[in-house]
């Protein structure tokens, strides 16, 4: 068995699609045209996005995401070579602060933020 992509369950795929797209850079690889699911472009996994009315059709029951809420018991993690860049081209285009770049005590840099569906993305350098 492959990790093979995460799903994140949103009100608006197509939404959240420009979200990730403006906010950090990322590119949409494919958005049906019901506009119910999504998946950008991130690598080898891909990170996708479908809407809540569709995973509710699946029989799937799930805490909505809500940025007007606590945040769900994860995070999207994204690899920026400029961290203190990609966090303030992130909240110029929409996202939340939760922290400001800090360095870890392991030399990595990482600062959090929240999208526009409350989900938390973690904006931080490559390990060494």
């Amino acid at each position: 068995m492959k990790f093979g992509y995460t799903i994140i369950y949103v009100s608006d795929v197509e939404a959240t699609i420009n979200f990730y797209k403006n906010a950090f850079n990322l590119e949409q690889s494919f958005l049906h045209e019901s506009k119910q699911y999504g998946e950008l472009n991130t690598g080898n996994v891909k990170l996708a996005f479908a809407s809540n009315s569709l995973a509710q059709s699946n029989g799937v029951t799930f805490l909505k995401n809500d940025v007007n809420s606590d945040a769900a018991g994860f995070e999207i993690a994204l690899i920026a070579n400029d961290v203190k860049q990609s966090y303030n081209h992130a909240l110029s285009n929409g996202a939340t602060a939760i922290k400001e770049p800090t360095k870890k005590p392991w030399g990595q840099d990482v600062a959090y933020v929240r999208d526009l569906n409350g989900v938390i993305v973690e904006i931080c350098s490559p390990m060494s």
